[in-house]
């Protein structure tokens, strides 16, 4: 995971922790886990996106997930619920961009653990690891409870704390 560094200025990433979902010679794509923009009932998301379906109920919260085309829809989840089109993190938590994942979160036969995200970060080759170097950002392990369960008003305060000396 990405945690900003505090003198980021930008507002697009000020005090962001970013859950990397993808990292190699071809840059680094990640989702914005602590910028909650509202609540959204589930059959609502779904008309949104040209999905009727019946029967779906509950609401989700929808996080920015970063600046790069907001109108895509991402679902970081646990990682027990899986679909051809997911992609595994780490064992623990995976990504699907699929309305599948959404109606099945509305039938309550989705993920255990999600959140909803639009838009998200990202990085050319070699940009990410230059950030990383002019210490924009610092990295802490990634963590389901980070993610899923901890007050979003609390999670910058609570990665920036994980972090470790630098060297």
């Amino acid at each position: 995971m990405l945690v900003a560094s505090p003198d980021i200025r930008d507002p697009r990433f000020s005090h962001t922790v970013i859950l990397i979902v993808r990292h190699g010679r071809d840059g680094a794509l990640g989702i914005v886990i602590n910028r909650p923009v509202g609540e959204q009932p589930v059959a609502k998301l779904l008309e949104a996106i040209g999905q009727n379906e019946p029967g779906v109920s509950g609401n989700v919260q929808v996080f920015a997930g970063g600046p790069v085309e907001p109108w895509l829809g991402f679902i970081v989840h646990s990682a027990e619920y899986h679909l051809a089109q997911t992609l595994d993190i780490d064992g623990r938590v995976a990504m699907t961009s699929s309305p599948e994942v959404l109606r099945d979160i509305g039938h309550n036969a989705g993920p255990r653990k999600s959140l909803v995200a639009f838009g998200y970060t990202g990085w050319g080759p070699g940009q990410l690891e230059n950030e990383l170097a002019q210490h924009g950002w610092f990295t802490i392990p990634e963590d389901p409870k980070l993610i899923f369960d901890e007050e979003r008003e609390k999670v910058w305060d609570d990665a920036k704390a994980r972090q470790t000396l630098r060297l």
